[in-house]
């Protein structure tokens, strides 16, 4: 049984490859199979470091009973949903609608059409025998009413299927970001950080957009109709320490896990995605950049180390994701309790240890095992770091959780972006360096033809074609990388990769879809402008197409940006934690974006002096170019750029109107002050 997910490239798929259920991969001959048959479809959905996906593959796919009954009533199919986000985008649908909530596993029932007639998430192993005998029962006994049902919910689907219409003009971008901002305000958990109640997820996106707009609105005591400003920056950081203080972060490697149950952040759902970690670096890195805030500053190292130690693979890419299970017990590897401190440490130590990281007799978490936090900056700040460094080596004696090992292109170019930028401001080569290698596997086995593959395993390119998050953070992490090392290669690659999605994600009169134009056909084709744990594809699309207008001055890029940006409003009114990419993108436009070229040697440390000052510097969405200037065919930015009297120089334009060059970081610094005054010197290109 399950022969078919024997040679998948999904380790979630190889993990079922041994069950007894006869599970296919997602495609015709499945659907042809249950035709053929003449049984309903299972629809199976869920990914590798997914804690109630163990649970319910143990429970059902694992039992021969359950197999038993799967095998002769249905066809069962088998999806990785970060493999398949456009399969999992479509049955999610379904499923909220049907059910009010969602969830991994996703269990859908399905017609021979595709159409769901039948939506859950995980079930207990009796219940879903029931289950899947009752919808037996009904499709061989009333199928009028299955396929009747199944057709009105496929209809309903497409009908609300289709790119946002909704429009923000860009000169009520900024409106849109101060209302945004005062909404969020209501929303903050001022004494624990974060917004809303538990569960609490890290607001990545929330969190670049309040860092763009405090240098936009500042902190003064009040705005110019005399009522108190609201303070993003307070919001950012406060969220930002709780975050990093609390059990959600690895208090001995680094590294932040998926989500806390609580909203203390004390208990996480432990499973460590590549996605969550590259977007927070990047976070703590431009906040540590805003404030100087030390903590923010050793957070992002941290987590850039690893993303490296933890998640690099053989070729140089960065695999999705470490479970939350080992040993068949979630978050084991990562608790502790006081005699296992004790046992490592000794009894003084350990005591010390305990009390540093919050370590109980009760426990924080399950079966009297706790959570390390550390909610001080410790006492004794050596002592602690040899302890917790003892802790770790320990710890690495422990049953490993698994890696889900497969390259996601869209996740890599967000750490691409992470990992090349702080590289740079933390002044960590090592960092760019890794940045680059994930850059050349995604060239080398992701990219042919101007399309992308979602994924790749060991080297070799998976059966998906990329959806709109893939080209759009692909494009922005090379962009990046191109600002970061001066190598124009890149950003000519992320120039191929955004025509690619005007062309073929791109929606009549503006924004975009979230498959190609030419990928498969399924019930309705999704275009949903709504961050998740990630941008959604039309705010990351947005973001990289604004860069690459402010690097070339393409106007058509620009007008791209602006109106994938059009549902920006209206989400921002109703829920602005779902339009944190699209808002940190507005803050962007508000700000021109600034263009910064700074020319000169390679070898000259003036030039890398105006280099990281314009990285530290720069405002909201700022652009950066690195070069000569000489360079046939490269930035537009860099062209015509040339030295000044000889010596390297920084350009600060917008709208490649450029400011008369300057030479020292004091005076570029004074330059790139937000707000920027408009070009009082400015030459038109």
């Amino acid at each position: 049984m399950a022969e078919r997910l024997r040679h998948a490239t999904s380790p979630y798929l190889l993990q079922h490859a041994g069950n007894p259920v006869d599970w296919w991969q997602w495609g015709d001959e499945a659907f042809a199979e249950a035709r053929e048959r003449d049984v309903p479809v299972l629809l199976s959905v869920g990914d590798s470091a997914c804690h109630w996906c163990h649970v319910m593959a143990h429970e059902s796919f694992e039992d021969p009973e359950t197999a038993r009954l799967l095998n002769e009533n249905l066809v069962a199919i088998k999806v990785d949903r970060e493999e398949r986000p456009d399969v999992d985008a479509v049955y999610m649908t379904a499923t909220q609608a049907m059910t009010g909530q969602g969830g991994w596993p996703m269990t859908v029932f399905l017609t021979h059409d595709r159409e769901p007639f039948y939506c859950g998430t995980y079930f207990p192993r009796e219940y879903f025998q029931r289950l899947v005998l009752g919808v037996a029962k009904a499709w061989q006994e009333d199928r009028s009413s299955v396929t009747g049902q199944a057709g009105q919910i496929a209809a309903a689907l497409a009908e609300r299927a289709g790119p946002w219409r909704a429009e923000t003009p860009a000169a009520g971008l900024a409106a849109r970001c101060d209302q945004a901002v005062a909404t969020l305000a209501g929303q903050y958990d001022a004494d624990r950080g974060g917004f809303g109640q538990a569960p609490k997820f890290p607001p990545s996106m929330v969190l670049e957009f309040l860092l763009r707009h405090s240098e936009r609105a500042g902190s003064g005591p009040g705005n110019a109709d005399g009522q108190p400003r609201v303070q993003a920056l307070e919001m950012a950081a406060g969220t930002a320490a709780a975050m990093a203080r609390g059990g959600m972060y690895d208090q001995l490697a680094g590294g932040f896990a998926r989500y806390s149950v609580d909203a203390d952040w004390v208990v996480p759902h432990f499973e460590k995605m590549l996605y969550d970690n590259a977007l927070l670096a990047r976070a703590y890195a431009h906040l540590w950049r805003r404030t100087g805030d030390p903590l923010a500053r050793r957070v992002a190292a941290q987590t850039c180390g690893w993303l490296i130690r933890e998640l690099r693979t053989a070729e140089g890419g960065f695999a999705s994701a470490l479970d939350a299970d080992s040993e068949g017990e979630e978050g084991r590897f990562y608790t502790w309790t006081p005699a296992e401190l004790t046992a490592v440490l000794g009894a003084a130590d350990g005591r010390y240890a305990a009390d540093e990281f919050g370590v109980t007799e009760q426990g924080t978490f399950e079966h009297g095992r706790s959570v390390l936090q550390r909610r001080a900056d410790p006492t004794d700040p050596a002592r602690s770091e040899q302890i917790a460094g003892q802790l770790l080596a320990a710890r690495e004696q422990r049953v490993r959780p698994g890696r889900d090992d497969k390259v996601v292109a869209a996740w890599n170019g967000l750490a691409i972006a992470a990992l090349a930028e702080c590289g740079l401001l933390l002044g960590e080569p090592g960092l760019t360096a890794a940045a680059r290698d994930a850059a050349g596997l995604l060239e080398r086995v992701h990219l042919a033809g101007g399309r992308l593959a979602r994924t790749s395993r060991d080297g070799a390119a998976g059966p998906s074609g990329g959806v709109l998050e893939d080209y759009a953070c692909v494009a922005d992490g090379f962009l990046v990388l191109s600002g970061v090392t001066g190598e124009d290669h890149w950003a000519g690659l992320a120039g191929d990769l955004l025509g690619t999605a005007l062309a073929r994600f791109g929606a009549p009169g503006g924004g975009f879809y979230d498959t190609a134009d030419d990928g498969e056909r399924l019930l309705y084709r999704p275009a949903d402008p709504a961050d998740g744990p990630t941008p959604s594809g039309t705010f990351a699309a947005a973001g990289a197409l604004l860069s690459y207008a402010a690097l070339t001055g393409s106007a058509r890029h620009r007008e791209a940006a602006l109106a994938a940006l059009g549902p920006v409003g209206e989400l921002a009114a109703r829920f602005p934690r779902a339009a944190g990419a699209g808002l940190a993108v507005a803050e962007a436009v508000v700000a021109g974006p600034a263009e910064i070229a700074v020319v000169g040697p390679a070898d000259d440390p003036r030039t890398a002096a105006l280099h990281l000052t314009a990285q530290l510097a720069a405002p909201p969405g700022a652009m950066i170019a690195l070069g000569t200037g000489e360079q046939p065919g490269g930035i537009p930015l860099l062209a015509g750029r040339p030295l000044a009297d000889g010596a390297p120089a920084a350009y600060v334009c917008r709208e490649f109107s450029c400011r008369a060059p300057v030479t020292g970081p004091e005076e570029l610094r004074a330059e790139l002050a937000y707000p920027a005054s408009p070009p009082s010197e400015a030459r038109p290109d």
